[in-house]
């Protein structure tokens, strides 16, 4: 997918980028390599390849859900900055907060934000267990967001505890999700979310099933949720 062909799949779903926007696209891709060659940020570099299967992919999730909002949204384990930034430089209305666990990448998206003139960034270091627990940020988000990080049941625990009542859960998945919902339905409710849609699709070109899962949250998250770092992982509830 060049950049041409991005603008044009965008603008068939209501997404028309300005100069600007198309700029900052192209600036993150020019960081997102340059940094690569000094650390591990993705073993995606081929242009073509970046502009679909990091930024379309990323912004694909706004084809089912509306960003049109100045939402608080939260990333979690965003990486290089997928699913937030490439929404972010789509819907600079947002203020986007972003947790991961290696400082190194914060360190990268901390310049990265900087020389996309991004406003509205908190990139906090953290460990998302740990993150869920802290007063300040526990069910404070309107949405929160996450690309390929854990299986769903998972998943959920380090999320949903950080969604405020009535605000929503964007779960971005590959094909398993059918089979990671069935497990993770009982995750979801004990967490105080309830699936309000799924929704599949097939990412161009390369045609590989993708799945934007709209998870609405009902109620407060118990007290005990998330679990001490690495316990979700180890004893999934499931």
């Amino acid at each position: 997918m060049n950049t041409e062909q991005f603008i044009e799949a965008l603008a068939a779903k209501g997404i028309n980028l300005s100069p600007q926007q198309i700029e900052q696209y192209e600036k993150y891709y020019s960081i997102l390599v340059e940094w690569n060659e000094k650390m591990n940020l993705t073993a995606i570099t081929d242009k073509s390849e970046v502009y679909l299967k990091h930024f379309y992919d990323s912004i694909s999730a706004a084809f089912y859900f509306d960003f049109n909002h100045p939402f608080h949204l939260c990333d979690v384990g965003a990486g290089a900055g997928f699913p937030s930034l490439p929404i972010k430089i789509a819907f600079p209305e947002l203020r986007v907060t972003i947790v991961d666990s290696l400082n190194k990448r914060i360190g990268f998206l901390e310049h990265l934000s900087k020389e996309l003139g991004l406003e509205n960034i908190q990139l906090i270091h953290d460990r998302a267990e740990t993150f869920g627990q802290k007063k300040e940020y526990r069910e404070t988000f309107d949405v929160v967001t996450a690309r390929a990080v854990a299986r769903l049941s998972v998943l959920s625990e380090l999320c949903l505890p950080l969604v405020k009542a009535g605000g929503t859960f964007v779960a971005m998945k590959g094909a398993s999700a059918k089979e990671e919902l069935d497990v993770g339905k009982k995750a979801i409710a004990i967490l105080g979310g309830k699936l309000q849609h799924s929704y599949s699709f097939t990412l161009p070109e390369e045609e590989s099933e993708r799945n934007i899962l709209i998870i609405n949250k009902e109620k407060a998250t118990p007290k005990k949720y998330p679990r001490k770092p690495g316990t979700p992982n180890k004893t999934p509830i499931e």
